[in-house]
């Protein structure tokens, strides 16, 4: 069940890959990752990942914003991530990389900081998401989690919009989630609308 709709999901990305740049969306995903920024703390010659990079947007902005930033992207859709290399303008400092994030294949503490954007909606297993997030942040680094949220406090909202739907998440939940993986809750802060940051550290 799990593979067929991780299937589906890439099925539908590689589709939308060649216009995903050009659609409504990246507008409002260029709002967020401006706003996301101004609460972005790395350290020098920081080493993150980017889960569900789709087309590297994120990745290029802050290759800009932190010169000394290394970055991977990871995605199931090889046809985003063709895009993604084809517009890499900081190459070789990111790389992009196809990939589950239900089964990350990073080492144990490889990055400084991980970022999800607007992605963590489609995982059906979020728990074991956030369990992989934990297994490869170095001590004291950073998952930031942006997202669509929910007012609904113990229960997903669920929304039949692509292939088994997707998923919203209370802040509770959020925290829940990240308490159950080892991670610590630094913050929410709304960037746009219902899309919400949570900052988790690892404290281990």
């Amino acid at each position: 069940m799990t593979h067929n709709f991780i299937s589906g999901k890439k099925l539908l990305f590689d589709y939308w890959a060649p216009s995903y740049d050009w659609l409504f969306p990246s507008v409002i995903y260029r709002a967020i990752h401006k706003r996301l920024l101004e609460y972005v703390d790395l350290p020098e010659q920081a080493n993150v990942l980017d889960m569900g990079c789709g087309t590297g947007r994120l990745l290029e902005r802050l290759a800009t914003e932190f010169p000394d930033l290394q970055g991977t992207g990871l995605d199931l859709s090889s046809n985003m991530l063709q895009m993604a290399r084809l517009s890499n303008r900081h190459h070789p400092r990111l790389i992009y990389i196809e990939g589950k994030a239900e089964s990350l294949p990073f080492s144990a503490g490889q990055f400084d900081a991980v970022f999800s954007s607007i992605s963590f909606l489609h995982y059906l297993e979020p728990q074991q998401v956030l369990g992989e997030v934990a297994r490869v942040l170095a001590p004291g680094g950073r998952f930031y989690l942006v997202d669509i949220t929910t007012k609904k406090e113990t229960t997903p909202q669920v929304l039949p919009i692509s292939p088994r739907g997707i998923r919203l998440y209370s802040p509770q939940q959020r925290e829940i989630f990240g308490s159950a993986a080892g991670l610590s809750c630094l913050s929410h802060h709304y960037l746009l609308g219902p899309v919400l940051l949570t900052i988790f550290v690892n404290p281990s």
